[in-house]
C-alpha cells in the first residue's frame, strides 16, 4: 500500500502526542519507553534499535522501514506483524497515517 502525498506534519505531531507519545520518543539520545525510541526509524530494519527488547515477531519480520511500509503497518500493526508486543490498534484513516508519517520523517531524522 502506498502512502498518499501531502501529509501534514503539524497534524501528525498532534497525533503523535495523543496516540504514540505514551510509549515512544523521537529525540536522539532519549531512553526507550514501553516502545522503542523512534529516532533514526526510516531506513532502519525492524527490531534493531539498540537496547530495546523487541518481540521475536518484530525481530523476525526484518522489514526496512520506509514511508510505504510504515503506512501499511500503522493501519493494523498486529496484522502486519502477528505476535508484536505493540498494543496499538492502528490508524484506520489514510490521511491520519500520512500526517503521522510526515511528522515522523521530520522528527526522527
Amino acid at each position: 500500500m502506498s502512502m498518499p502525498e501531502g501529509g501534514d506534519a503539524t497534524k501528525g505531531a498532534k497525533l503523535f502526542k495523543t496516540r504514540c507519545a505514551q510509549c515512544h520518543v523521537v529525540e536522539a539520545g532519549q531512553p526507550h519507553k514501553v516502545g522503542p525510541n523512534l529516532h533514526g526509524l526510516f531506513g532502519r530494519t525492524s527490531g534493531t534499535a539498540e537496547g530495546f527488547s523487541y518481540s521475536a515477531a518484530m525481530t523476525k519480520k526484518q522489514v526496512k522501514w520506509d514511508e510505504n511500509q510504515m503506512f501499511t503497518y500503522l493501519e493494523n500493526p498486529k496484522k502486519f506483524v502477528p505476535g508484536t508486543k505493540m498494543v496499538f490498534a492502528g490508524l484506520k484513516k489514510p490521511a491520519d497515517r500520512a500526517d503521522l508519517i510526515t511528522y515522523l520523517k521530520e522528527a526522527t531524522a
